[in-house]
């Protein structure tokens, strides 16, 4: 009998590894798996790569993560914003090592990885400082960069409902990163805020199959204020 349901964010998070590269879904608040980042935290995992949307907001969640020391290396599009200064304290001082991707780029290397695709080429970064070191090619008129897909060890993610065989569905804009990121590690481990009986999901709204989730675990749903930031 399948069962990828897992009585505890521990229990879920058992078999991180020091060195794993990691990514973490989220758009900000919206979609950020806050309780399997605490779990994280706990576990004491280091030397990790992580890829994420941004670099932390404030002193939770991912800012928390970075704060303890254990991240070596970050992927992400936005490190800096008005609240991001414990990445920025970590970058000044030589702590963090940095790989800044455009938006697109890092949703369609990670969307890559995750469909088989060796590499593409993007126009966006041509020219920049981003583009230096890679192999550009013009095509039809049009300078583009070639981008390589970026795999990762583990993938942890915020779905709303799942069922033992690991299907999901997410909340609206939740959903964002977390599809394309469970395709493309080895291991995917979701929080889920309902778990539904096998058969009751509708196939029609299954987001992500269950084919590429390893766990589940079922997490209380909450809501704080901005900085706080874990939302319904």
């Amino acid at each position: 009998m399948i069962n990828k349901i897992s009585p505890s964010v521990e229990a879920a998070l058992a078999s991180v590894h020091d060195g794993a590269t990691i990514m973490i879904g989220g758009f900000g608040g919206a979609g950020q798996p806050a309780e399997l980042i605490d779990g994280l935290i706990a576990h004491g995992a280091k030397d990790l790569v992580i890829v994420n949307n941004n670099a932390g907001n404030g002193d939770v969640g991912l800012a928390a993560l970075l704060k303890t020391g254990r991240v070596r290396k970050i992927i992400c599009s936005f490190p800096r914003q008005a609240d991001s200064y414990v990445f920025d304290e970590l970058y000044h001082s030589g702590k963090i090592e940095l790989e800044l991707v455009p938006q697109g780029n890092l949703a369609e290397r990670i969307r890559a990885a995750g469909a088989g695709i060796g590499a593409f080429f993007t126009p966006t970064g041509f020219g920049t400082e981003l583009a230096q070191g890679k192999e550009t090619r013009e095509i039809n008129g049009r300078n583009y960069v070639l981008e390589h897909p970026i795999f990762a060890d583990f993938a942890l993610i915020k779905a709303e409902v799942g069922d033992r065989w690991g299907n999901l569905t997410y909340r609206k804009t939740a959903r964002n990163f977390g599809p394309i990121m469970a395709t493309a590690a080895k291991c995917t481990i979701a929080s889920v805020h309902e778990i539904a009986e096998l058969g009751t999901l509708d196939p029609e709204t299954v987001v992500t199959p269950g084919l590429f989730v390893k766990h589940i675990v079922k997490v209380p749903r909450t809501a704080t204020g901005p900085a706080g930031f874990k939302t319904a």
